[in-house]
C-alpha cells in the first residue's frame, strides 16, 4: 500500500505543469488505487484477528481411543484400592503391634480372693492363661523357663529355617495384659502336698539370690509340667543322642550337624570317615521324627548343594522306628505317601528296627529279622516318646490307692487329679485316652479356664447363702428364705461342670521337598486325607493362625520369606 501511494503521489505532483493529456490516466490510476485500499484494509484485519484467536485459544488434544480410556479407570481404580490396602493394613499392624508391646496398668492381688498357682507354661498352662479371667484369683505362674514354646516348628529351628526367637513367646507378653496382676516365677517346682495344699520351688537357673527356694499355699492348683524324653533305659542314650523337646535340643542339634560338615571337609579324611560323618539317624517314626528329616533333606537340597558341592553327595538320612511302619496316626494312604516320598529324596526308612545302644560313632541296631547291626554315623537324633517326670512320680506316690497308673496322672472326666482336692492336672502329664500332643493340651487349658469361671460363681453364691444364713433379724424373714432357696439352687447347678470333650481338629505333617500331609475330620462321615504342594500351603497356614500373637507371626513369616530368598545360615556358632 505505501508503494501504490508513492507511486499515485509521483503521479500527481511530479510535474505539476505536465502534459493535460496525461490528466485522464492519472485520475483513473488514482481511483482504482482509492477502490482497492478498502479490500486490504479488511483483509490485513480479518488476518490480525484470526491470528489473535488461535493464540488465545488452546489447541484440542484428539479423543483417545474407547479401549485405551478404559484401561486407564480400571489402572486408576487399582491404584485406589491397592494403596487403601496397603495405607490400611499397616496402620492397623502399628496399631495392634503397638497395643501388645504397651500393656496397661492392673489391678493388685486381692486378699478376699482365692490363689490360683499354675505349674508350667507349656501348651496347657499358656492356653488357660490365655482365657483365663483373672479377676476373680491371684495367679501364680511358676515354671523353669519364662517363655511358651510353639514345639511344632522345632524342627525348623534345628536345621536353620526358622530362628529361635520366633517360635517363643514371653509368658508375661501375655500376663501383662490381664486385668488383675498375675506374678511369673522362674522356678522349677520340687515337691507338691496335696493334703496340705502347698507347693515347693527352687531357682535352678545359673545366677541365684540369696533366697532361691520357697513354698507357697494354693487354693487351687493347675498341674501342667509336661513330661520329659523318653530313653527307655537304653545305654548311651542321654550322652551320644540329640534330643528334639526343648529350645536348646534344637540348637544342639543344629551346632552338631554343622559340626560334622565341617569335620567331614578338614583335609585328608578318608572315604569311610566322611561317610561315617555324614551319616545322620533320626530316632522315631512319629510326627518330629517325620518333619525332622525332611527338614534335613531340604537343607541339603536347598543349600549345602550350593556351600558344600564335595560333601553332598555322601550325606545320608536314615530314620529308625520301632512300629511296622512311621507316623501311625495317619491314614494308610498317608502314610504310603510319605514313604514313596521319602524314597524319592533318598531317606531310608528302617521300621520294625529297635536301638539297642548308641555309642558315640554309631548306633547299634535291632533287625527285623532280629540280628544285630551296627551302623556308624555323626549325628543320633532321639524322637521317641515320652516319660513322667520325677516330681510327678513324687506327687502320685504320695496317692497310691488312686494313683496306680505308671503312664501318668488319673485325673476324672473334669480333670480333677484323683485323691486330690483342688488340684487339676492337664497336658503330657496325665494318663487319658487321649495322645498326647499340643493340640489336646490346648483344649484341655480353654476347658479349664471355664471351670474356673464357674467355680468363682459357684464361690460368690456360697458366700452370698452364708451371709444369708447368719442374718436372724425378723424383717424380711420370708424374703429372705425365698432368696435361701433360689441360692441354694443356683449353688447346685454350679456344682455340676460339664466334662471335658475332645474334638479332633485334624493332624498335619512336613514331609520336605515343600509337600505336607494332613488328615482331616470330614464332617461326621469319616477323615479328609490331602497331600501334596496345596497341603503344605495349608500347612504353613494353620501352624501361622496357631502362634499366640502377632510378634511370633510376624517373625515366622519374615523367616520363611527371608531363607527362600536368600538361603538358611551355613555358619557354626
Amino acid at each position: 500500500m505505501q508503494v501504490a501511494r508513492g507511486a499515485y503521489e509521483t503521479l500527481a505532483f511530479s510535474r505539476p505543469n505536465g502534459d493535460p493529456s496525461l490528466l485522464p490516466v492519472r485520475a483513473q490510476l488514482g481511483r482504482r488505487l482509492l477502490q482497492s485500499r478498502p479490500h486490504r484494509q479488511v483483509t490485513s484485519t480479518l488476518t490480525r484477528r484470526l491470528q489473535s484467536t488461535e493464540a488465545s485459544a488452546p489447541l484440542t488434544p484428539p479423543p483417545p481411543p474407547p479401549g485405551s480410556s478404559r484401561w486407564n479407570r480400571i489402572l486408576q481404580t487399582t491404584g485406589r484400592i491397592t494403596l487403601f490396602t496397603v495405607v490400611t493394613a499397616g496402620g492397623l499392624f502399628y496399631y495392634v503391634a503397638h497395643k501388645d508391646r504397651t500393656p496397661g496398668p492392673q489391678e493388685p492381688h486381692d486378699p478376699t480372693k482365692k490363689t490360683l498357682v499354675v505349674l508350667g507354661s507349656g501348651w496347657g498352662a499358656t492356653s488357660l492363661l490365655e482365657s483365663l479371667d483373672t479377676e476373680e484369683y491371684n495367679v501364680f505362674v511358676i515354671s523353669p523357663r519364662n517363655y511358651f514354646l510353639f514345639t511344632p516348628l522345632l524342627p525348623s529351628v534345628a536345621t536353620g529355617t526358622l530362628s529361635a526367637k520366633s517360635i517363643i513367646q514371653p509368658t508375661r507378653y501375655m500376663t501383662r495384659h490381664k486385668k488383675r496382676q498375675v506374678t511369673v516365677i522362674e522356678a522349677s517346682a520340687t515337691d507338691v502336698d496335696p493334703v496340705n495344699k502347698i507347693v515347693q520351688f527352687k531357682d535352678t537357673s545359673e545366677v541365684q539370690g540369696l533366697v532361691s527356694s520357697t513354698a507357697m499355699k494354693y487354693d487351687y492348683l493347675v498341674y501342667a509340667v509336661g513330661a520329659e524324653t523318653q530313653t527307655f533305659n537304653i545305654p548311651g542314650v542321654r550322652e551320644n543322642a540329640c534330643f528334639m523337646k526343648e529350645l536348646d535340643d534344637a540348637e544342639r542339634m543344629q551346632r552338631r550337624f554343622l559340626d560334622c560338615l565341617e569335620s567331614a571337609a578338614f583335609p585328608g579324611q578318608s572315604k569311610e570317615e566322611v561317610d561315617r560323618l555324614l551319616h545322620m539317624v533320626v530316632v522315631g517314626g512319629g510326627p518330629t521324627g517325620v518333619e525332622l528329616s525332611g527338614e534335613l533333606h531340604d537343607f541339603l537340597e536347598d543349600d549345602l548343594r550350593s556351600w558344600y558341592p564335595e560333601l553332598v553327595d555322601s550325606i545320608k538320612i536314615t530314620l529308625v522306628e520301632a512300629l511296622p511302619s512311621v507316623l501311625p496316626m495317619f491314614s494308610k494312604q498317608l502314610i504310603d505317601y510319605t514313604e514313596s516320598t521319602f524314597k524319592e529324596a533318598k531317606i531310608d526308612i528302617m521300621t520294625k528296627t529297635m536301638v539297642k545302644e548308641i555309642k558315640e560313632k554309631s548306633v547299634v541296631l535291632q533287625m527285623p529279622d532280629r540280628s544285630i547291626r551296627e551302623v556308624p554315623c555323626g549325628m543320633v537324633v532321639w524322637a521317641a516318646g515320652n516319660t513322667l517326670r520325677g516330681v510327678t512320680r513324687e506327687l502320685m506316690a504320695k496317692l497310691p490307692n488312686e494313683q496306680t497308673n505308671r503312664r501318668g496322672i488319673t485325673v476324672d472326666e473334669s480333670l480333677r487329679m484323683k485323691g486330690a482336692d483342688g488340684i487339676f492336672a492337664i497336658g503330657d502329664c496325665t494318663a487319658t485316652s487321649y495322645a498326647p500332643t499340643a493340640q489336646v493340651a490346648a483344649q484341655e487349658g480353654a476347658y479349664l479356664a471355664r471351670v474356673f469361671k464357674q467355680l468363682a460363681k459357684r464361690d460368690a453364691l456360697r458366700a452370698e447363702l452364708e451371709e444369708l444364713k447368719g442374718q436372724t433379724a425378723p424383717e424380711g424373714e420370708q424374703e429372705r428364705k425365698v432368696r435361701v432357696e433360689t441360692l441354694e439352687s443356683q449353688v447346685a447347678k454350679t456344682d455340676k461342670t460339664r466334662p471335658f470333650k475332645y474334638s479332633h481338629q485334624g493332624s498335619l505333617a512336613y514331609i520336605g521337598s515343600d509337600k505336607a500331609i494332613a488328615d482331616l475330620p470330614f464332617f461326621s462321615s469319616g477323615n479328609l486325607a490331602t497331600a501334596g504342594v496345596a497341603t503344605y500351603l495349608f500347612w504353613r497356614s494353620a501352624y501361622l493362625s496357631k502362634l499366640f500373637s502377632l510378634r511370633n507371626r510376624a517373625l515366622v513369616a519374615n523367616d520363611w520369606i527371608k531363607v527362600k530368598i536368600f538361603g538358611r545360615d551355613v555358619s557354626r556358632e
